[in-house]
């Protein structure tokens, strides 16, 4: 079988797309757990109080897997490779901080952080093209 190459942006991009559907998946799934929905309801959930401001951290925090299908693609090379370590770095932290023992949380969460490792392996050995050929170069001026 011979498989094309796939440019690093991409890779990255798509990378970002899985954890982010993983994150979603394991939010339904927590919702359907016998008593769940009924705590947010209330304006608590295990223990933690659902208030506007952690609200805002939360839609802060589940924002940075979406923004990075984008940036991954949109901002310079040096850029996005700091932006996806650190963003894989923050994306772990909330997804381990934030929790649930459930089954299904773990295996998913597993999914998410082997999904944010790779994309911090890939940026973290990401290095910019190297330079084109003085003649290619020459020809674009």
């Amino acid at each position: 079988m011979h498989t094309e190459p796939v440019g690093i942006r991409a890779r990255l991009s798509a990378a970002w797309v899985f954890v982010m559907l993983n994150m979603i998946f394991a939010d339904i799934l927590s919702f359907m757990s016998p008593g769940t929905l009924q705590q947010v309801l209330t304006g608590s959930a295990d223990g933690i109080q659902i208030t506007p401001g952690f609200l805002l951290i939360a839609a802060v925090v589940a924002e940075v897997p979406i923004a990075m299908v984008l940036l991954s693609l949109l901002l310079p090379q040096r850029t996005a490779r700091w932006a996806n370590i650190a963003a894989a770095v923050v994306t772990v932290a909330y997804v381990l901080g934030l929790g649930s023992a459930t089954p299904h949380y773990v295996f998913i969460a597993a999914l998410e952080t082997l999904g944010c490792l790779a994309i911090a392996r890939w940026s973290w050995t990401w290095r910019p093209a190297e330079l084109r050929a003085p003649a290619a170069s020459l020809a674009t001026q």
